[in-house]
């Protein structure tokens, strides 16, 4: 009995300590320092194969290495790299009826270097007209698997430019798929003639995650991930003579976050389990850099991670409140729940399911590979009129809410860090 009553006090006065120490080591100042650095306009909104981004991966970097984190395993530095292709569109020339076209009136969707079409071609001629449902004839063409040149009336001019905005930006691909070639065009009728003149670049350029580790003290072989994504849109479209998208909650919130809580378990030293801080990149172009981490980590040491992604405002439960994605999917967040039971912070499911956020953030990478892999957000993403806009800045976001934020994973992290929890694996149900 009396040795009952002594461990119990001694994962009392262990839980005090920690809860005491998170204060002296999660300061808002220093939180500040770091998401204003981050999303400030000389990292230019922190766009791939940019000198921002790489102005932030220095950022990161030298953060690490001034907490006293190590490389991966295997790595010499904090960088992951590998690479992807880049494709960029460097030329489009159109014409209906001999007339010119502007180039935003115009939509290439092919992954080849060059496409050169006329009507004498002979590709499949479609319009999508006045009056009919813009997304059933763009399925149904879509679905016909070859070739196509699609006019489409003024009347559908919204979705035409979202669809622009999504298909003649820059990508980032693994490698290039063989799908038929299609060209959109905005048209109030199929015209006599057309021409269009249209190459890409394509080339392999490098990508780098930014990941250090703290070794476990007594299961060096179990990891607990944190992570954030540091790229965002980089330079978009101006909005009142601003065009850089700074990204200060989308995601420089959550590294701030990744970086304030290695600093505080370094300062620990406690962790039972290894620690790995992670900042992906390649997020905003399809979880590249997650992808990329998930083949080169064994799924089954990793415990848990915890993903954090756009904590800069109040939550829809008010103050001190935070969601996680795929809440049903394992129980981490109800070992997360216990460990903050007493200090005003609550997490809760998601609150916005059709959204599809579990599969949205990084934390997809691993969880399809089972690893209980959630996202922590406190975002109202349903009415954020700031995201992925250029007012995406650090005066829309609170900084007391990323600190409670911030200092709320970092004691509901406590038992799984130690290795005293274990969180159930993934269930994968469902379509995504």
């Amino acid at each position: 009995m009396k040795s009952v009553f002594l461990t119990c006090g001694f994962f009392f006065f262990l839980a005090c300590s920690v809860k005491k120490d998170i204060h002296q080591s999660v300061e808002q100042k220093d939180v500040e320092r770091i998401i204003r650095t981050l999303s400030a306009d000389d990292m230019a909104g922190r766009g791939l194969f940019t000198p921002g981004i790489e102005k932030a991966a220095g950022f990161i970097e030298t953060e690490f290495r001034a907490i006293g984190l190590q490389p991966l395993a295997g790595q010499s530095s904090f960088r992951q790299d590998f690479s992807m292709l880049a494709i960029k569109p460097v030329l489009i020339k159109a014409s209906i009826n001999g007339e010119p076209v502007e180039g935003d009136r115009v939509i290439v969707i092919t992954d080849r270097e060059s496409l050169n079409w006329t009507k004498a071609g002979g590709t499949d001629i479609h319009y999508i007209k006045s009056g009919s449902s813009f997304t059933e004839q763009y399925g149904k063409i879509m679905r016909l698997g070859k070739p196509a040149m699609v006019f489409v009336d003024e009347e559908f001019l919204d979705s035409f430019n979202q669809m622009h905005h999504y298909f003649m930006g820059d990508r980032v691909v693994e490698k290039t798929m063989n799908r038929p070639e299609m060209v959109f065009i905005l048209s109030g009728e199929i015209p006599k003639a057309y021409q269009i003149s249209f190459r890409n670049k394509i080339e392999k350029s490098p990508l780098f995650n930014i990941a250090g580790i703290i070794p476990g003290k007594n299961k060096p072989d179990e990891f607990v991930i944190f992570s954030a994504h540091y790229d965002h849109l980089g330079v978009i479209v101006a909005t009142e003579g601003d065009s850089i998208a700074n990204g200060a909650d989308d995601d420089a919130s959550g590294v701030t976050a990744v970086i304030s809580l290695a600093k505080h378990f370094k300062r620990l030293n406690t962790n039972g389990r290894t620690l790995i801080f992670v900042a992906f990149t390649g997020e905003e172009s399809g979880q590249m850099g997650s992808g990329y981490f998930a083949t080169k980590i064994a799924s089954a040491k990793v415990s848990a991670m915890f993903n954090i992604e756009m904590i800069g405002k109040e939550s829809k439960f008010g103050k001190n409140a935070a969601f996680i994605t795929g809440f049903e999917r394992s129980n981490l967040g109800s070992i997360l729940q216990k460990n903050l039971d007493g200090t005003g912070f609550t997490l809760h499911p998601d609150p916005y399911p059709e959204q599809n956020l579990f599969y949205r953030s990084d934390n997809a990478s691993l969880a399809l590979l089972g690893v209980p892999a959630h996202t922590i957000s406190t975002d109202q993403i349903d009415k954020d009129k700031f995201y992925h806009t250029v007012n995406d800045e650090i005066e829309t976001l609170s900084l007391d809410n990323i600190t409670a934020t911030i200092k709320a994973i970092a004691l509901s992290a406590r038992t799984i860090v130690a290795g005293t929890d274990t969180p159930t694996r993934v269930a994968l149900q469902g379509n995504k």
